[in-house]
C-alpha cells in the first residue's frame, strides 16, 4: 500500500514537471516545433531558383505547348491563386464537385471535372461509360470487364482515329472496334458497345462529326472527344458540348494556361458524376491519378483567366512578337516570311522563315541545334528542308527580343 501511493506520487509530481517543462517550450518557441521562416509570411521568404539548384537548363519556348517542354507558363493570377490554396487544407471532394460546378457554369455545359491532365480525363471518360452500361462499381473496373458478368467493354473508332492515347482507355479493359466508312460504323453497333471516342484534331476519316454522333445516338451509346489541344478558339471549351458530345477532354496546361498536371473533362453531369465515383480519393482506375487541391484552383482560376481574354486581342499579340522577330531578321539574304496556322490543334499563328542555306550558310536544323545548345535554350517550332518555324504564343514577355537576337547572331555568322 505504501509503495503503491510513493508511485502514485512520483508519477503525478513526474507529470507536473514535464508539463510546465512542455508549456515553457511552447511559450518560448513556435507551435510544433515550426522554424521561424515557416511560421513567417511567403513574402518575405527569400524565393530559391530550384532549376540551378538543381542543374537544370530554363528554356524559352517558342516551340509550343509540348508536354516534354512543360508545356504552358500559367498567367500571373494562376500561379496566385495556385500558391494560396497551397496553405490551406480542404475536403478534397467538396473542392472536387464545386470547383466543377463553377467550371460547367462557366462553360455552359451540365458538368465538369479537373482531372490530371486530358489522358486521365480520357480514361476517366471511359471508366463511366463502362460503368453506365453494366451498371457496375467502380471496383469492378477493369478486372470484371469483359467477363461474363459484366460484358459490355466495346468502344468505337474510326480507324485513322487510333492513337497512343488508347492506352487511356485500354486502363478500364475494353476492346476498340476499328471502323473506316459509314456503313462499318452503323453495323459495329452490338449490345456490348459502351462508348465512342472521335480524336478532334485529326484530319483523316470518312465520318464527320455530325453523321457520328447522330449513329451512336441512335444506339443511345455516349461519344467521348478528344480536343485536348483544341484551344483557341476560346469557343471551343462549349462547342462541342453544344454540338451533342457526352465527354469532351481538355489539356489544362495548354491554350487554358492552367497547371500542366491538370486537365477538364466537361460534358452529361451524370457521366460525370460516374467518372467522380472513379476518381481519386476514391478506390477506382482513377486512384492513381491525383489531382492536388493546388492543380484544382490553378484550374478554376485558369478558367476564370481564358474567359477574361479575346481570340482577337491574343492573336494580336502572337503576331506583334512574330513581326518583333521577322523585322530583326530584314537584312538576312534570301529570308522569306509566312504564316501558317493548324487548323484545329495550336490554333495560333506560326511564323514560317524560309531561306536558302547555301547562300545563308547554315541549315534550319543546325539553326535550332545551336540554340537549343544556349542556356537559356531557345527552342524553336520546326526547322526542315529550307525552314525554320517560330511560334511566339508561349513566349514570356520579352522574350521575343531574345529569339530575335540569337536567330539573328546564327544566320548572319553563319558563313563567317
Amino acid at each position: 500500500m505504501l509503495n503503491s501511493s510513493l508511485g502514485s506520487s512520483v508519477s503525478r509530481r513526474r507529470f507536473l514537471r514535464w508539463s510546465q517543462a512542455a508549456m515553457a517550450a511552447v511559450g518560448a518557441a513556435p507551435l510544433f516545433g515550426r522554424s521561424a521562416e515557416a511560421a513567417a509570411p511567403a513574402s518575405s521568404i527569400a524565393p530559391v531558383d530550384y532549376y540551378e539548384k538543381l542543374n537544370v537548363r530554363k528554356l524559352i519556348n517558342a516551340r509550343g505547348t509540348f508536354t516534354g517542354l512543360t508545356a504552358a507558363v500559367m498567367p500571373l493570377q494562376v500561379q496566385r491563386a495556385v500558391a494560396e490554396a497551397a496553405l490551406h487544407p480542404v475536403h478534397l471532394e467538396e473542392l472536387q464537385t464545386n470547383a466543377g460546378a463553377y467550371i460547367a457554369k462557366k462553360l455552359r455545359c451540365e458538368g465538369a471535372m479537373v482531372t490530371c491532365g486530358a489522358s486521365a480525363a480520357l480514361s476517366l471518360a471511359t471508366a463511366a461509360c463502362i460503368q453506365s452500361a453494366n451498371n457496375c462499381l467502380p471496383m469492378d473496373i477493369p478486372q470484371e470487364i469483359g467477363t461474363a458478368k459484366f460484358p459490355k467493354n466495346e468502344v468505337i473508332v474510326q480507324k485513322s482515329h487510333r492513337y497512343e492515347y488508347d492506352h487511356a482507355m485500354f486502363l478500364c479493359g475494353i476492346k476498340i472496334v476499328e471502323v473506316t466508312t459509314l456503313e462499318d460504323y452503323k453495323r459495329a453497333f452490338t449490345p456490348n458497345t459502351v462508348m465512342t471516342n472521335f480524336f478532334n484534331s485529326t484530319r483523316s476519316g470518312q465520318i464527320d462529326q455530325p453523321q457520328w454522333l447522330e449513329i451512336a445516338h441512335q444506339h443511345n451509346v455516349p461519344c467521348h472527344l478528344d480536343a485536348a489541344a483544341d484551344m483557341p478558339p476560346i469557343e471551343n471549351l462549349w462547342k462541342y458540348t453544344g454540338m451533342g458530345f457526352d465527354l469532351v477532354a481538355f489539356s489544362g496546361g495548354k491554350g487554358i494556361r492552367g497547371p500542366q498536371n491538370a486537365g477538364l473533362l466537361l460534358g452529361k453531369k451524370s457521366l460525370i458524376d460516374l467518372a467522380a465515383q472513379n476518381n481519386n480519393p476514391h478506390m477506382g482506375v482513377g486512384r492513381g491519378m491525383k489531382v492536388a487541391k493546388e492543380q484544382i484552383v490553378g484550374m478554376v482560376a485558369a478558367v476564370d483567366w481564358i474567359l477574361e481574354q479575346t481570340d482577337e486581342g491574343m492573336e494580336h499579340e502572337y503576331l506583334r512578337r512574330a513581326n518583333v522577330v521577322l523585322h530583326a531578321l530584314k537584312d538576312i539574304p534570301t529570308i522569306q516570311s509566312t504564316f501558317f496556322t493548324e487548323p484545329i490543334a495550336n490554333h495560333v499563328p506560326i511564323l514560317m522563315l524560309t531561306y536558302d542555306p547555301a547562300v545563308v550558310g547554315i541549315k534550319p536544323e543546325d539553326v535550332l541545334t545551336r540554340l537549343r545548345a544556349l542556356n537559356p535554350s531557345i527552342e524553336l517550332a520546326s526547322g526542315q528542308g529550307n525552314t525554320i518555324g517560330v511560334s511566339t504564343w508561349m513566349l514570356q514577355p520579352g522574350e521575343e527580343l531574345i529569339v530575335a537576337r540569337e536567330l539573328y547572331k546564327v544566320l548572319k555568322s553563319a558563313k563567317a
